[in-house]
């Protein structure tokens, strides 16, 4: 119930159903600046984790992780229907804090950029309408929407 005492979970991961998960999961650590975590204990790399599992599950999942520690995990997983609807959830990359006006819409226009070079659509610019700020709607390279905020 709303209200009660907080639960002891701290920490929380977010997962995302798509077709390829390295590159979506890649794309993502480029956004964020995310990194790939070390392979299971027993692996030197990844690729060799993957090349042990059974041939239907190699490729199957990845995962990136904040460097830092404060960032929630992002794990992608490989689901055989491809994305039909709008988001339920998405994900606000926060890169207009503090910034209004013309200098936020520069500070959204900017990172819109870099990141259609790495793969990513442009949408929308919704812009700051009195009670809003201003923020871009975007696609990841799977088409799973996002907002710069």
């Amino acid at each position: 119930m709303y209200g009660d005492p907080m639960p002891s979970v701290k920490q929380f991961q977010v997962t995302f159903d798509c077709k390829e998960p390295e590159r979506v999961a890649r794309f993502w650590c480029a956004v964020l600046g995310y990194v790939v975590p070390p392979p299971p204990r027993g692996f030197a790399s990844w690729d060799d984790f993957d090349r042990a599992l059974p041939p239907e599950r190699q490729g199957s999942a990845f995962a990136c992780v904040d460097p830092t520690g404060a960032g929630p995990r992002l794990f992608f997983q490989r689901v055989p229907e491809g994305k039909a609807v709008k988001n339920r959830v998405h994900l606000d990359v926060r890169v207009g804090t503090g910034l209004v006006g013309e200098e936020r819409v520069a500070a959204l226009e900017a990172e819109c950029a870099r990141l259609v070079a790495l793969g990513a659509t442009r949408g929308q610019l919704l812009l700051a309408d009195g009670v809003n700020e201003s923020c871009q709607v975007m696609q990841d390279v799977e088409g799973n929407e996002f907002c710069l905020d």
